[in-house]
């Protein structure tokens, strides 16, 4: 029945204008707003939705994902720009990426809270 529907994601903010200045200005992304939201766009062509709320509680899971090419170059820039990744566990780095199997990954969080991370394959 929606095998054709163009579904998208979405997750809740506390303010919509500070939300607005991290995705634009410090993650570099294509934010559009419209009807007091914004739609950011991702380079794969997606657009996620980010909404107000009142009683806004930040996810306590990963709402959004980053491929990079280069993981280390990328949470280097992230953190010039005032980007503080998350510390989980001991098999994170001194960039906070977690090296303990999988894909390399780091976490860090939007002005809201939520979740957010850059990943990048080991192939």
């Amino acid at each position: 029945m929606l095998q054709d529907s163009k579904a998208f994601s979405g997750f809740s903010v506390d303010d919509i204008p500070r939300a607005k200045e991290f995705y634009t200005k410090t993650l570099g992304l294509d934010v559009g707003e419209e009807h007091g939201m914004l739609q950011l766009r991702t380079g794969s062509g997606n657009t996620v939705l980010v909404y107000p709320k009142d009683n806004h509680v930040p996810a306590e899971y990963t709402v959004l994902n980053f491929p990079v090419e280069d993981i280390e170059e990328t949470a280097r820039a992230l953190t010039a720009l005032g980007v503080t990744f998350e510390r989980y566990n001991e098999a994170q780095d001194e960039l906070g990426i977690n090296r303990g199997g999988g894909p390399l990954i780091a976490w860090f969080k939007d002005p809201a809270g939520n979740v957010l991370s850059i990943l990048q394959d080991q192939d």
